[in-house]
């Protein structure tokens, strides 16, 4: 009677375990959910993820540092023909020197700064106004001349024509051939533009979640016992 008891008992075991194998699989995989599988994915792969968003942070950084290559993206920059004009504005006694573009907060008087990226267009002809839209009334004119230094400093007094959109005009005269470029701007209608850019902070923010959700799985991983085979009874 004694050696039939303790053979049941084993059988019972041996029925059981598998149950339990199969109990414990099943909660670990009711578990796996798509937050678990992204927190899986961010504690791996957090170098690479880390890596490119830095790449990204840093790499609009330089592109501001030069002020871009030719044939990027720059709203400062003025395409014409093969050559590229950069424009900066500054209004010295209300914003010392800071430099604007496309958004002059302020109405006064102000400083429109045209800069030659190239050294072809100082053999050319070029001629420089400024209008106010959408009416087309000229503010500013500079007569058609070959600018050798490359520079050429407008200012102009916008509270004689008060605020509103403007567009800055830029006209190259070479062997026969007119190329007309422009740049618009606004003057006291909009907010300065922000010192942080959106594609900088964008990737900032996302980077300083990543270690938010990096460190809370840190903390729930040390607080979590190490999990060991569920033993026979």
């Amino acid at each position: 009677m004694k050696t039939t008891s303790i053979d049941s008992q084993q059988y019972n075991n041996a029925t059981h375990l598998p149950t339990k194998q199969y109990n414990t699989l099943n909660r670990h995989k009711n578990s796996f959910s798509p937050l678990s599988a992204l927190f899986s994915l961010i504690r791996h792969k957090s170098g690479a993820l880390l890596s490119i968003l830095c790449l990204t942070l840093i790499l609009p950084l330089t592109a501001n540092a030069h002020r871009g290559a030719k044939g990027e993206v720059d709203t400062c920059r003025i395409s014409v023909g093969t050559e590229v004009i950069h424009f900066s504005a500054y209004t010295p006694a209300l914003s010392g020197g800071k430099s604007y573009c496309h958004i002059i907060p302020d109405v006064g008087l102000t400083d429109l700064v045209i800069d030659y990226e190239g050294k072809k267009l100082r053999h050319t002809t070029v001629e420089f106004e400024v209008t106010k839209e959408p009416e087309g009334s000229r503010v500013y004119y500079h007569n058609p001349e070959q600018i050798t230094k490359g520079t050429v400093d407008a200012k102009v007094d916008f509270r004689k024509y008060g605020k509103g959109d403007y567009l800055l005009h830029v006209t190259v005269l070479n062997q026969g051939e007119t190329i007309d470029s422009h740049l618009p701007f606004s003057v006291g209608l909009e907010q300065a533009e922000s010192p942080i850019p959106n594609k900088i902070l964008i990737p900032f923010i996302i980077v300083v979640l990543i270690f938010g959700v990096m460190f809370y799985m840190s903390r729930t991983n040390k607080k979590q016992p190490p999990s060991g085979g569920d033993s026979a009874v």
